[in-house]
Parts: structure tokens; sequence; C-alpha cells
């Protein structure tokens, strides 16, 4: 297992694995190549992947600076990633399988990020062997390609290193986003707006 140590401020993100090419994860392999970086895009459904292809061809036309390939298998994916980023449901034995898999099959560098609104960062980072690697974005990071809300919540386990957290923050302000760090409180959201809402 790797340390903390082995990410530096200086962390260079250059590619990126997008799991899942349904709507939000074509959207954002698109603006990240958009942005300027390679992308690799995988999906079980060859359908969507040919959708990300032609609006790929499409986006290339005018103001893709980065690359798109596609992978139909998740180690395809992952195989030379910087970051791997899930689009699976937001639900725990999903994003739990995905992390597992990711986390056997990506080079010890790739930080394992996940947009969830309803899971404990904390949580799926323990189940792993990169706690040090793992964020949570909250907030809407983009729809249609285009970036709706500019501020982010970048979310991260006591573990993570500050060159991953640095490195994520440059990452997504290179696509317009602005990362709020914020430690995970190891309460899932949706367990603490309840509370709320009884309290």
């Amino acid at each position: 297992m790797s340390g903390a140590a082995d990410i530096q401020p200086s962390f260079n993100i250059s590619t990126i694995a997008v799991i899942g090419a349904g709507v939000a994860g074509r959207s954002f392999a698109l603006a990240c190549a958009a942005a300027g970086f390679h992308v690799v895009l995988e999906d079980v459904m060859p359908a969507n992947l040919r959708r990300a292809q032609e609006d790929y061809a499409d986006l290339s036309v005018g103001v893709a600076a980065g690359r798109l390939d596609l992978a139909l298998t998740v180690e395809d994916a992952v195989r030379g990633a910087d970051v791997a980023v899930d689009f699976v449901p937001d639900e725990l034995e999903s994003k739990l399988e995905i992390f597992s898999m990711v986390d056997r099959m990506a080079p010890p560098k790739t930080i394992l990020c996940t947009p969830s609104y309803a899971l404990s960062i904390t949580d799926l980072a323990s189940c792993v062997y990169r706690p040090e690697r793992c964020v949570a974005v909250r907030g809407e990071l983009l729809r249609g390609g285009a970036v709706v809300a500019p501020v982010v919540r970048l979310l991260y386990p006591v573990a993570a290193a500050e060159g991953t957290l640095v490195a994520m923050e440059g990452f997504l302000g290179r696509l317009g986003l602005d990362a709020r760090r914020e430690a995970d409180p190891d309460v899932p959201a949706l367990v603490k707006n309840a509370a709320r809402v009884l309290g």
C-alpha cells in the first residue's frame, strides 16, 4: 500500500477515466475533453458509447482540446488514469463495487472520485487500499456540458493526502468549477438531513 506522501502538490492530472456513459457521465467526459484532458469513457452499453462518440465528433469540430477514447471494460478505462470518476447509481452497493474494482485495476497513482450526495466518502475510502486518494464531489458538476453552479464541495476522508486535494482542485478548476474543501463528517448526507428534519 502506498503512503499519503506519494502524491505531491505538483501531481499532474492529464488522463481521466469516466465510468458510466449515461447522460451525466457522457456530459462530464465531453467537458473534460473540451478542457484538454485525455478521457477514457467506459460503459457496458455500446449504445451509450456510440452516442458519446457522436457527441464528441460534434464537439471536436469546434472546441475539443483533448481526446476521447472509448472502453468496454473498467480495466481498460483505468489502465493509465490519473483520476477515475464513476457515474454509477448513488447507492452503497454500486459505489462499493466500482471503488473496489477500480482500486484493484488502476495504477497506484490513480485518484478515486465519486459524485455522491448520499454516501460518506470516509466509508467508501475505508474499503480500498488507497484511502489517501479518495474524494467525493457534491454539487451539480455539469448539465449539458456546461457549468451550472461553479462552486462544488470537495469532500475528503481524514486519510486524504494534501496532494490529492491540491490535484483535484486544479483538475476541477480547469473545468470551471471552484472546489471548496470540506472534511467528510463521516455521516451520510441523507442521514444528516433526516436528523435536521426530525430534530
